[in-house]
């Protein structure tokens, strides 16, 4: 099991949308297709940052929730194109991470 902590950039000004539509529309656009969110931040030092977990049990299970989500035709047709227009991609880190055997998230 592991997590990935994905760290985003907005569009300057952008994060209180930009979380709003997380919240609304991306997360559970992402629950409704089996992707575990376990939580969702803004970054205080940062007032464009915003950070975010997901879990999964192996790479089988990561692969086939990222099919699940990201060749969706919603996701391909509506939430893409907006994601794109929420943030600055390329600022965009993803850290895969597995909790310590004494991790609560364990």
């Amino acid at each position: 099991m592991y997590y990935e902590i994905r760290r985003y950039q907005t569009q300057p000004g952008r994060r209180e949308e930009w979380v709003r539509y997380m919240e609304e529309v991306i997360i559970p656009f992402q629950t409704a297709q089996g992707m575990n969110v376990t939580a969702s931040f803004i970054d205080d030092q940062d007032e464009d940052g915003y950070v975010w977990m997901r879990r999964f049990e192996d790479e089988s299970d990561s692969d086939a929730l990222y099919a699940a989500v990201y060749q969706h035709n919603r996701w391909k047709n509506e939430i893409g194109p907006i994601v794109n227009s929420l943030l600055i991609p390329e600022k965009t880190v993803v850290t895969r991470v597995s909790p310590t055997p004494a991790s609560p998230l364990r």
